[in-house]
């Protein structure tokens, strides 16, 4: 559907005109009253929301469930309880703290963003979407559900639940990301003249508990009566999404190498692919890779290594391609020094360090018996 269609469907149906999309939008934000979630970062009823949480949260949530972020959110909160306190610490430490949440590239936005407020705006967030919109990692929805949320702005932020409410209520045929902006114009009429930010948690909790991608409970949802998709029976069959495209197996070799008690380790670049997080030395990862080939990738030393292959492959899924990684395993000399751009690291500390968790199902492997 595009913006001059979604127009014309609201003006043809009168369940779509502006009298409707009133009465959807109270009805909404009286079935989020008494049903609304409670989430760590969420202000409470009659309480202001607190920018910084909002924005956390946001930052935590992009492509990742509340169910995997609630405990990471806890405990930034508990070291960082601030912008100020986030902005103020090493980024090491706050890609260590969010090893395992995955897209890393979040975290250092996140860091770059909290020293960004500290310096530039006195530690307070801008309060409009374009001046979200300048800070670093916070795009046109994140600006938008700040802007809402911690602000009060007449705004619509639109996430995958709210997609999956308004194609549905408006039985949206274009497939995504083309139907977006139609999507957002429809979103938009379902603010309350007031209440922007629990107009947006509203869909966002209607979506992750009624209007859910299978076996939607359609008798409990406030919209129900004007929902197209549900008077049409094919609600699971929105939004409308072009077939995935699932990219290359690739491959590669990683080495796990032992000094007594600690592990040797490097960084990875600063842009791309986990970057700036902590890694044991590996091979290039490619499409079509002999592991024999990998194998001399290896890091040198200035005395010979034995090397042990381990049993299996390491097996990870990206956003874009599947990895499997052959691990060989290796012990050192005390004194033995690290080979060039690497380090070593006590094991003890392994629990502090980066590691996404492809280098912790690694690691694992090569350490083990």
């Amino acid at each position: 559907m595009s913006l001059a269609g979604a127009a014309a469907q609201r003006k043809k149906s009168p369940r779509l005109g502006a009298a409707a999309a009133a009465e959807q939008a109270a009805n909404l934000l009286a079935w989020y009253d008494r049903h609304r979630r409670r989430l760590p970062w969420r202000a409470l009823p009659g309480e202001a929301a607190d920018p910084y949480r909002v924005w956390l949260s946001e930052i935590m949530l992009q492509q990742t469930t509340v169910r995997a972020v609630g405990p990471y959110f806890d405990r930034f909160l508990a070291r960082w309880p601030d912008v100020a306190a986030l902005g103020a610490a090493p980024l090491d430490d706050v890609l260590a703290m969010w090893a395992g949440l995955g897209y890393y590239s979040r975290a250092r936005n996140l860091h770059a963003c909290a020293v960004t407020v500290l310096r530039d705006h006195g530690g307070r967030f801008p309060d409009t979407e374009d001046g979200l919109r300048a800070l670093p990692g916070i795009g046109p929805y994140t600006a938008a559900a700040i802007a809402a949320i911690a602000f009060g702005r007449h705004t619509m932020p639109v996430d995958g639940n709210i997609e999956r409410v308004v194609s549905r209520l408006h039985a949206v045929e274009t497939v995504l990301p083309e139907a977006k902006p139609a999507i957002r114009t429809l979103a938009s009429a379902l603010l309350g003249a007031a209440r922007a930010g629990d107009s947006a948690q509203a869909l966002m909790d209607l979506g992750a508990t009624i209007c859910t991608p299978k076996r939607p409970a359609c008798a409990l949802c406030p919209l129900t009566g004007g929902c197209a998709a549900e008077r049409r029976g094919d609600q699971e069959s929105f939004p409308r999404k072009a077939a995935k495209k699932t990219g290359a197996l690739r491959q590669g070799a990683a080495f796990v190498v032992r000094r007594g008690d600690e592990l040797l380790v490097r960084t990875r670049p600063a842009k791309g692919l986990l970057g700036g997080m902590t890694e044991v030395p590996t091979s290039d990862w490619r499409a079509g890779l002999d592991p024999a080939a990998a194998r001399q990738a290896a890091p040198a030393f200035a005395a010979a290594v034995r090397w042990h292959r381990k049993a299996g492959v390491v097996s990870h899924v990206f956003t874009h391609f599947p990895l499997e990684l052959v691990v060989y395993a290796a012990t050192v000399p005390a004194r033995t020094r690290a080979p060039a751009g690497m380090r070593w690291i006590a094991l003890a500390t392994m629990a502090e360090q980066a590691f996404p968790t492809v280098m912790r199902k690694v690691i694992a492997r090569g350490l083990g018996e």
